[in-house]
């Protein structure tokens, strides 16, 4: 399952890569253009609005994925364990719910603007709400695993705060393992000669 999991994360960071890209084109190409050849890409604004909104919610499905959102763990950092389990429960449930929310309100406003046209590429604005319910999907799968891992008892002490207080202290801890990991292979081993 967790293989799965990789292969459908990485297929959409080639998603967000493509995106990405067409986005600068677009863009600069229009820049390009309009101060250059006093012409321009007339799609570019709107498609790029739209693809920008499609990298925001893969990208958030992403940081879900890999426990990168920000949050406020002071606190339950210094709880037991049996208290983090049921912190982590509680958090799990809540956000299932607000999902859902997403999930319902995402689906409304698609079916509302699926025959209202874009003004100028002339595609259904059910696009850019159908990532909302992209999302809200991917999201639930992901959050509904966490809790099925919690409950059957399938995740360490040290992963039951999946929040990061904040990005610094998190490259900090990177670079201290890798420096922990490289150490030992650095050091000679005993009984072996310099």
């Amino acid at each position: 399952m967790n293989r799965w999991i990789d292969r459908c994360c990485a297929g959409i960071e080639a998603l967000i890569a493509a995106a990405l890209a067409l986005m600068v084109v677009l863009v600069f190409g229009n820049v390009v253009l309009r101060y250059g050849f006093n012409s321009g890409i007339t799609v570019s604004e709107e498609v790029s609005r739209w693809l920008f909104i499609w990298m925001t919610f893969l990208g958030a499905v992403l940081a879900l994925k890999e426990h990168g959102h920000l949050g406020v763990d002071m606190v339950v950092r210094r709880l037991p364990p049996s208290a983090k389990k049921f912190c982590l429960a509680v958090g799990h449930v809540v956000m299932l719910y607000i999902v859902w929310l997403l999930f319902q309100g995402s689906v409304a406003q698609t079916k509302i603007n699926w025959d209202v046209v874009a003004p100028v590429t002339g595609a259904s604005m059910a696009v850019v709400y159908l990532s909302g319910v992209v999302f809200a999907v991917l999201a639930a799968f992901l959050l509904a695993l966490d809790l099925l891992r919690l409950v059957s008892g399938r995740i360490a002490d040290e992963d039951l705060v999946m929040i990061q207080e904040s990005e610094e202290a998190v490259q900090l801890k990177q670079i201290l393992g890798e420096q922990a990991d490289a150490a030992p292979a650095d050091r000679p081993q005993a009984g072996a000669r310099p």
